[in-house]
């Protein structure tokens, strides 16, 4: 086990530089930086400019600041914010917390209801229940999320019944603990079930399919006839239609930064897109690739995890991985 995860992080490697480096070469080719945008300001002088791009080490080869950041980055130095004047490992620690708190709860919502749902699908193939299942597995795959968004506000707005924007009400600090942890939840309910009922959507369908196929395969045929309980049969069943989600995981731990972004920004919600926004509008190097940075850690460790829960569930994978 040992050995399979080191050969993982090994194989990491190319993959984290290569993001990197590719994104830091594409922000410096990009027509001007924060820095240009002081010159309109008449009350910064151009030597104070010149002196700040020697301090961030702005005025030295691409290859050399790419470098020199890395170096940092390694041990999480990613850098000090322009726009926000403050260190960029701080403020990913200060929003990160809310685009964890918003992608788990809708990825974990979303897995628990679809494994069911896509399920009961299967086995109800044809019937007025499958029907049912698919019919809103098709309508919300094609409602883009940000129009779900804006459905979910406009809601909101009309009826009153839940907050919009932020992630605490200004008399949160007065309240007992239970009620800031409904306070958090009824602020969360807008992105959190957004996010929810898209990605619901495809799993469903992925996994009625996924059901559907192991229930026609030689496998099933024997358990029938050997006469096992429904039960057993639905276990056997899962158990074996389970392994192409398990991977799927990974792209979902991967998205905890990422994914969530465009519905943050609709839906006021202070995590990482809203600060990934704000640094790509205002140019704000050291910023943006730091978030870059972790999204590509949480890439990499959303697939180790993936492929240990697969090597866990499938004896199959286990033997031929650990046996390399």
């Amino acid at each position: 086990m040992l050995k399979f995860i080191l050969v993982r992080l090994l194989q990491a490697v190319p993959t984290v530089l290569g993001v990197t480096f590719i994104s830091f070469v594409i922000i410096k080719l990009a027509p001007g930086d924060f820095l240009d945008q002081l010159k309109l300001n008449p009350q910064i002088s151009p030597e104070t400019i010149e002196r700040l791009k020697r301090i961030y080490g702005l005025d030295q080869p691409v290859l050399v600041q790419y470098l020199k950041w890395l170096k940092s980055a390694i041990f999480f130095d990613l850098g000090y914010s322009f726009q926000y004047h403050a260190p960029v490992t701080e403020l990913i620690l200060e929003r990160i917390p809310n685009t964890l708190l918003l992608s788990v709860s809708s990825a974990l919502l979303s897995w628990l209801l679809a494994i069911p749902l896509g399920t009961l699908a299967a086995f109800k193939e044809g019937s007025k229940v499958d029907k049912l299942i698919q019919a809103y597995a098709y309508s919300f795959m094609s409602i883009p999320s940000f129009f779900l968004a804006f459905l979910f506000l406009f809601f909101a707005s009309k009826t009153g019944w839940f907050p919009i924007g932020g992630v605490q009400s200004p008399d949160f600090e007065k309240l007992s603990l239970l009620g800031k942890i409904l306070d958090i939840l009824h602020h969360l309910f807008v992105p959190a079930m957004t996010l929810t009922l898209v990605s619901l959507a495809g799993l469903t369908r992925l996994v009625r399919s996924a059901v559907i196929e192991v229930l026609k395969s030689p496998m099933v045929v024997a358990l029938k006839a050997k006469g096992v309980s429904k039960i057993t049969l639905v276990k056997h069943v899962l158990k074996n239609a389970m392994n192409p989600f398990t991977t799927l995981l990974g792209y979902e731990i991967a998205s905890l930064i990422s994914g969530a972004a465009l519905i943050e920004i609709i839906t006021g919600w202070p995590g990482m897109g809203m600060l990934m926004l704000d640094a790509v509008l205002s140019q704000d190097l050291f910023l943006v690739m730091g978030g870059l940075y972790i999204g590509t850690i949480m890439l990499i460790v959303g697939n180790l995890i993936a492929d240990l829960l697969l090597a866990w569930i499938d004896p199959r994978v286990r033997e031929r991985e650990f046996a390399k």
